[in-house]
């Protein structure tokens, strides 16, 4: 077997050069979540796999952090929501702690977008009408896997589906597992970062004061 250093691939060598239009602070919108909008919409207009799919950054009371990516389903202007079983790692991360970071990493268009703030559980009916929204298999899945838990083999995983399939068939009402909702992240935050040329990128952050927004330009 050949190890790491017999590899012909040198990440140090990997470049690309970025070139797009230099996004101007006159050209934002006034608020983050309008500008987010924006370039959510020219996102999916480029086609790109799941621009919804965001890395959900979370940490203990002690400062140990944790990653994973996840479907963000609703914005609007309270924050961004997503959905997962409250006993999960980040569940449980966020219920200890509700400092977060989210990362949309649009790499085919040389953008990403970066929002640190606070998330708190969304009430039960808006879960739950989102819940109702979900193909069957999915709101099946929610209720067969406990979510971050150790499980001793997929045939466990896919005995329990079974059993919940048989239980509830296509067709029927599936209830809300209790432990499972969505959390809102309101935004503290908001970094829109656009790739340059010669690593000369634009980083323009909205900070909130108060009721306002204020947009900052950073160095690449």
């Amino acid at each position: 077997m050949a190890s790491v250093t017999d590899q012909d691939i040198d990440p140090a060598t990997m470049r690309l050069q970025y070139r797009s239009e230099i996004v101007d602070e006159g050209s934002l919108a006034e608020n983050p979540m309008d500008q987010f909008a924006l370039w959510f919409q020219q996102a999916a207009d480029s086609r790109l796999f799941e621009p919804n799919a965001m890395v959900v950054s979370t940490a203990t009371p002690d400062g140990r952090p944790s990653s994973r990516t996840v479907l963000m389903k609703q914005f609007d202007g309270r924050g961004f929501v997503f959905f997962t079983n409250y006993a999960s790692r980040k569940g449980r991360e966020v219920a200890e702690n509700p400092h977060v970071a989210l990362l949309f990493p649009w790499h085919p268009i040389a953008r990403q977008v970066i929002v640190t703030g606070t998330a708190a559980r969304i009430g039960r009916d808006e879960t739950a009408a989102y819940f109702r929204s979900r193909p069957h298999g999915s709101q099946l899945g929610a209720w067969a896997s406990e979510q971050s838990s150790v499980i001793g083999s997929r045939g466990e995983l896919d005995r329990r589906y079974a059993e919940l399939e048989a239980r509830y068939p296509e067709g029927e009402q599936v209830p809300v597992p209790p432990e499972w909702g969505g959390l809102r992240v309101v935004p503290e935050a908001v970094e829109f970062w656009q790739g340059h040329e010669n690593r000369l990128h634009d980083r323009l952050r909205y900070t909130r004061d108060g009721d306002e927004w204020h947009v900052e330009r950073l160095c690449p």
